[in-house]
């Protein structure tokens, strides 16, 4: 008997009635409808101390921020190109992180407005993350279609991403980290009762920041300020906006080895 293995190649985008299926798109609405029934859910089963009328402000502060800041850095990765690319491309265009970074500061701005002073972003960590991992199989399916693949290289988790050249499949690399990031804040949340309000969307965006900056060295970056990309200053930026958490961190991590 005779078996015939499944070689699924890059751009994955299947026929469905004759209908050719954008999977990234597919994936990319999937991930926010997913991201946003999860958070539903938590907010429905946990405890929420912010006002429902504050919350809903909150919401729609990150989502102006995610959308201008995303645009906005999509742009600064390859300025020349989407520049000749016009106004249609600048709008198609846009990253995670400045969703991120975009939506941090469009939840503090409305936050100021409002007055509120809780910590909000901890309801959101799960589902961002899980919406993310969701986005990132959409790309790595998107194969070399979305800029989201690696340099080319020997090592052996190069693949095909439908260039014909081996490359890291960096969507992949992410979706490894992110799967464990979620298992690792999942248990945090569950175990340990005396977390500060607002810890962990702080240890998950200084993570994943952490992760990313590394990551872009992978990446066939061509557009550099002072030797990085965009995305690498973004983070850099990040990092910046949470030093006092850091140092914390550092200092408390330091307290205890020597107490070792």
């Amino acid at each position: 008997m005779t078996h015939t293995l499944l070689i699924v190649s890059l751009p994955f985008e299947p026929i469905v009635f004759g209908i050719k299926l954008n999977m990234h798109l597919i994936l990319e609405y999937l991930a926010f409808f997913v991201g946003f029934r999860y958070y539903v859910f938590s907010r429905k089963h946990g405890v929420d101390t912010i006002s429902s009328s504050n919350r809903l402000t909150i919401i729609i502060g990150a989502i102006f921020g995610a959308l201008l800041l995303s645009r906005a850095i999509a742009f600064l990765e390859e300025p020349f190109v989407h520049y000749e690319q016009g106004w249609m491309a600048l709008m198609n265009n846009k990253t995670i992180m400045g969703g991120l970074f975009g939506g941090l500061l469009g939840v503090e701005l409305a936050k100021l407005i409002i007055g509120e002073k809780q910590s909000s972003g901890d309801l959101f960590t799960l589902p961002i993350i899980l919406g993310i991992i969701i986005g990132r199989v959409g790309c790595f399916l998107a194969g070399t279609n979305e800029f989201t693949y690696g340099r080319q290289t020997s090592f052996f988790m190069g693949m095909d991403l439908g260039d014909g050249l081996s490359r890291h499949p960096i969507a992949l690399y992410e979706v490894a980290f992110l799967l464990l990031l979620f298992i690792g804040l999942k248990r945090i949340k569950k175990n340990t009762k005396s977390l500060e309000s607002g810890m962990l969307f702080k240890i998950f965006m200084i993570s994943y920041f952490s992760f990313r900056f590394l990551i872009e060295f992978l990446k066939p970056n061509t557009f550099f300020v002072l030797g990085l990309s965009s995305i690498q200053l973004l983070c850099l930026i990040c990092l910046i906006y949470y030093y006092k958490t850091i140092s914390q961190t550092i200092t408390y991590v330091l307290q205890k080895l020597h107490l070792l």
